[in-house]
């Protein structure tokens, strides 16, 4: 399996260009708008050709790469179901996987940072976990049907009953971590150790983070797959 992580320096996102190395079929997760001539480079560099989009959630802080890319490769644009994204050429359920020659994708529905949320595990050794779980840290849970009580739910009955040795890759990191374990997470987070339900609720709802900078352009903009001229027209 070829796994690549990339990385959006003003939005701290993580991009995953995962492929089989012998159909050289590939997949972007969480794609950036402005990295999309950086992933189609890299796609060409290696020979690889792209088939999907595939987001873990609609995300605040960055306009997807989807709407580019799939104009420039004919990929589809997955996004987990029940997302508000009308664009999206396919949903995928909890539970649900995609193939791509000898790698399996599974969608593990993870709600809480928003309404609709998907990890995905990757060849069952490694999860991608969006905004539910972060190295030592989690999604914000205060706009867009976030729930705080519903991401402790997603992450302790869903991520955290995962192998202690699964690596966990995240949407994002602010602090130069790229990768852990769920069993590092497990014993280090402190998000969660220590905390049960009610902490946890009480936790985050005294959090008082100021909004993203981009939110009030990429969630619109990111319910048309990154189309931000269908966003001008309306």
């Amino acid at each position: 399996m070829l796994f690549r992580q990339l990385f959006d320096v003003e939005s701290s996102t993580y991009t995953y260009l995962i492929a089989d190395p012998n159909t050289k079929e590939a997949i972007l997760v969480d794609p950036v708008l402005e990295q999309v001539e950086r992933d189609l480079k890299l796609l060409k560099e290696l020979g690889l050709t792209l088939r999907y989009c595939l987001e873990t959630h609609i995300h605040a802080d960055h306009i997807t790469g989807t709407d580019k890319l799939r104009a420039a490769t004919g990929c589809l644009g997955i996004v987990p179901q029940k997302a508000h994204a009308g664009c999206a050429d396919r949903y995928i359920e909890d539970g649900e996987e995609l193939t791509l020659g000898e790698i399996t994708i599974k969608a593990i529905a993870t709600p809480g940072h928003t309404d609709s949320h998907n990890a995905y595990l990757v060849n069952n050794d490694r999860v991608l976990t969006g905004d539910a779980l972060f190295i030592r840290g989690c999604g914000r849970t205060d706009f867009q049907s976030g729930d705080a009580g519903t991401l402790y739910d997603s992450v302790t009955q869903r991520l955290f009953t995962l192998p202690d040795d699964t690596l966990v890759y995240p949407g994002h990191d602010y602090r130069g971590h790229t990768v852990s374990t769920i069993g590092e997470e497990k014993r280090w987070n402190p998000r969660f150790v220590g905390r049960d339900r009610n902490n946890f609720i009480e936790l985050m709802a005294n959090l008082n983070l100021p909004d993203p900078k981009k939110m009030m352009e990429a969630v619109p903009a990111n319910e048309q797959c990154g189309n931000v001229m269908a966003i001008a027209v309306h």
